[in-house]
This record gives C-alpha cells, structure tokens and sequence, in this order.
C-alpha cells in the first residue's frame, strides 16, 4: 500500500458518553478476530483496534472516508447509537493522541492506557492489520503518551484504576484492621493488591484461577499477610472479608448473589470489564457494590490538580498533530517525487544507450569517456527536476493536490512501457491526460498545471 494514500476512520464507544453494559458489548473476547473482521473488509488497508475497562475503539484506512464510514457504521450492533462517536480522519489521528496522553481516561493522566495502547499496537503489528498511515499515527500517539507523562506533571499523583479502587474503598469503610480480598491477579489486580498492602489492612487475600500467579503477587507486595488462594478457595476468602477487589478478566460473573449472602458487612469495587459482580449482588444486605462509575467521584480532587498540566499536554498534542500532518504530506509529495525520477530515469537510460552506441559508431569511447557522458545526463536530469521537485513539496505542505494529482498522471512510472504511441519520453501523452478527466480537461484542472504541460496539450489542440 502506498505510504502516504487513503484516510483514517474511527468510532470509539467510551465511559464519555457510553455506559458500562454499551461498552461490554462493544468489547470482543478475541481482538486479534477484531482485526481480522476489519481487515477482510474489501477496501479496508489497514485496521487497529483498542479495548480497555473504558472503551472500545477501532479505526481503518480506506480510499475514501464514505467507505471507512460503511466499514464500521455496524460494527457495534449491540450498541445504541447514543453511545458510538463517530471520528473522521484528523478527529482520529487527535483523539489517539489524547487517549495515549490520559486526556481521556476515567482517571486524568492515569499511566495505565500507555500501555494498553502500546499492547494494542503490538497485536495490530503480530496480526498484519498496521500498515504505514497507522503505524505512523499510533507510535505518535505513544510518543505524545510518553513526552506528556516526562515533560508535564499530567501523572502527578495519578492513580490507576487499581489504586482508585482502593482509595474508595479507604472513603466508604474502615481500611484500618480489615481483612482485604483481591479477585484476579492481573495487572489491575496486581496493582489494587500493592495499594491495599500500603493500607493498613490485617491480612491480604489475594483470588486468582492459576495458584502460581496469586503466589507470585502475594510474595512481591509489601505485607507479612498476604495469602494466595485458588479459585475454588474463594468461598472461604469471602467469608473472612470485609472489602473485596475483582479485577479478573473472566467473561462471564465471577461473584453472584449466593456468593455474598453469608459475607456479612462486606464493600466489592468491581473493575473488570466485562464485570466480575453479578448486578444481583448489590440487592443483598449488608453488600454493596460499586463499579466504575463510583471512581469519577474519587479521582475529582486529583483531576483538578492535573488540569493545568492538561492544558499544555493538550498544546503539544497540536503541535505533534501538525507535525503528522506534515509527515503525511511529505510522504505523499515524496511518492510523487519518486515516480517523476523514475520515469526521468527510464528515459536517461534510453537516450544514454542511443547516444553512446551512436558515439561508439564513430570509434570506441573510453570507459573514462563514456563516464563522461554519463554524468552529464545524470546532471541534466537533476537540474531539470529540481524545480519540480521543490514544487510539489510546497503543493503538499499547501494541500495543492491538484497539481500533485497532475504530476502522478504525468510523471507515471509505467508509461515508458505505453509504447511509443504514448511517448517516448517518459511522459503522459496529452489524450492520456484527458483520458484522466474523462474527455475534456476541467478548468480548474487545467489552471492547477504547470504552464509548459498546458502548453503541450494547446500545441495538441
């Protein structure tokens, strides 16, 4: 696929404007299967998809932004039509930015989705689906994601999900002595689990499906009681806790009414998507439950105090958005660019060939002679395409796409193998440049060419 061709197209479904149920069922068990639907897709070049707790976005290249529109305008069926924003090309490329940098994220700045999107880009890569316009967006969005946590205070203070979950936790009940459990030993689990060790709880549970892993976590955070247990120990965990953490990555409800009906006082915080906590369980007395929507009233006083440093990630983000731009810009100029040398040296090869074995006619050349003549056509060739080169640079920082799309039509590479009915010198014939505008040449198209192109076409006339 060409470097610098096609358009971005995106929809997210967000905790924005999206609830916790529009976002689960917008989430796929299997991305890489989300990025094979996409790609399979006729005229989708390119796919990235990124699933988190919060969201669930994809985008894709296509030839046209109408197409990229089809593409994903049912892709999220189970959705309400309320909940998917809909993103075209530069929309995109920003809002990839933002979401690297935190701006987006339920806890402001929070470092958790550097990662998720670097992951997400990995599996994009493993799978095919990235091709050059995204890789280029994505690994700017992760380097907007990194400049704006070293170069600004956006994660001063910041906390994950995990850590948020405990600070709940710590505002709703009594930390102090309690018995603390921690479903789930993946990397919110991980994290929930060390800010509870840093509490003052008495003894740490942690729950997990492998055995090995809750053992693993329990013996890295800080804390004389923590104690691993498999899932099937779960019941005799709950019983003794008073505050419980689920992080698991389960598909389906890993805690039900039943569960927590002989618990006694217990608080849950479910952070896992999809949720851990049956919505029954909330009904039982003595437990209550909060989800994610309880964490935005925990993490207010820290969003107030990055706002500012928002302000100047939200600066760069401008800055690196013009830079991507301008990057794509050169790419396409320099696609351009590249057909017109090409076409100039299939021609030079040609008229270097005849000249020399006309020369040769006369006695043979030296090699030093034949040097010579050489580099004088290699010289001709460039000062001759210097001007256009700077041309077509300053049309594609202009957004002149007329005269890029002229010269592509031009300076195409295969014409020298049209034949000589269609010139011989490397360049279009003027009835394959109408050929290009359907029979008549647009005035508008016509204004945007170069004045010797028109020349030759009215000289045609």
């Amino acid at each position: 696929m060409s470097a610098a061709t096609g358009v971005v197209s995106g929809i997210r479904i967000s905790h924005d404007r999206a609830s916790l149920d529009d976002v689960e069922a917008a989430c796929h068990a299997d991305e890489s299967a989300v990025l094979r639907r996409l790609v399979d897709v006729p005229g989708v070049q390119e796919a990235f998809a990124l699933q988190t707790c919060n969201r669930f976005e994809a985008y894709v290249v296509t030839g046209a932004a109408a197409t990229g529109r089809a593409v994903l305008a049912d892709f999220a069926p189970d959705v309400g039509d309320h909940s998917v924003v809909e993103m075209g090309h530069g929309e995109s490329l920003r809002h990839l930015m933002r979401v690297a940098a935190g701006l987006e994220s339920l806890v402001l700045g929070e470092d958790q989705i550097l990662g998720q999107v670097r992951d997400a880009y990995e599996s994009a890569r493993e799978a095919g689906a990235v091709g050059p316009m995204l890789d280029d967006a994505v690994t700017k969005a992760i380097h907007v994601g990194e400049r704006a946590r070293t170069e600004t205070a956006i994660n001063d203070g910041a906390v994950s999900v995990g850590s948020a979950a405990v600070k709940l936790l710590d505002e709703r009940t009594v930390l102090d002595g309690a018995t603390a459990l921690v479903v789930g030993a993946g990397e919110m689990g991980t994290i929930a689990a060390h800010a509870l060790a840093d509490a003052p709880v008495e003894t740490l549970y942690v729950a997990n499906r492998s055995l090995d892993s809750a053992t693993e976590l329990t013996e890295t955070v800080a804390h004389d009681e923590a104690l691993a247990v498999a899932l099937d120990g779960l019941p005799s965990a709950l019983d003794a806790a008073d505050v419980v953490v689920t992080a698991t990555g389960s598909e389906g409800h890993v805690l039900g009414a039943d569960d927590l009906r002989e618990t006694g006082e217990t608080v849950v915080v479910d952070i896992a998507q999809p949720r851990d906590v049956s919505p029954a369980a909330d009904a039982v007395d003595g437990v209550t439950v909060y989800g994610m929507a309880a964490l935005e009233s925990v993490t207010d006083e820290t969003e107030r105090r990055r706002r500012t440093a928002a302000e100047s990630v939200e600066a760069m983000i401008d800055r690196e958005f013009e830079h991507l731009l301008e990057s794509y810009k050169r790419k396409r100029a320099d696609e351009v660019i590249s057909a017109m040398y090409e076409s100039a040296e299939r021609v030079k090869e040609q008229e270097l060939s005849e000249a020399l074995s006309k020369l040769d006619a006369h006695g043979d050349l030296s090699d030093d002679q034949r040097d010579v003549v050489a580099s004088m056509a290699d010289a001709l060739v460039s000062q001759l395409l210097a001007p256009p080169t700077k041309s077509l640079r300053d049309a594609a920082a202009d957004d002149d796409w007329g005269t890029i799309n002229t010269a592509l039509q031009l300076f195409d590479p295969d014409f020298g193998e049209r034949g000589d009915s269609e010139g011989s010198n490397g360049r279009a014939p003027p009835e394959f440049v109408r050929e290009q505008f359907g029979g008549e040449i647009p005035d508008e198209a016509a204004e945007q060419m170069p004045e010797d192109v028109r020349e030759i076409i009215a000289d045609d006339d």
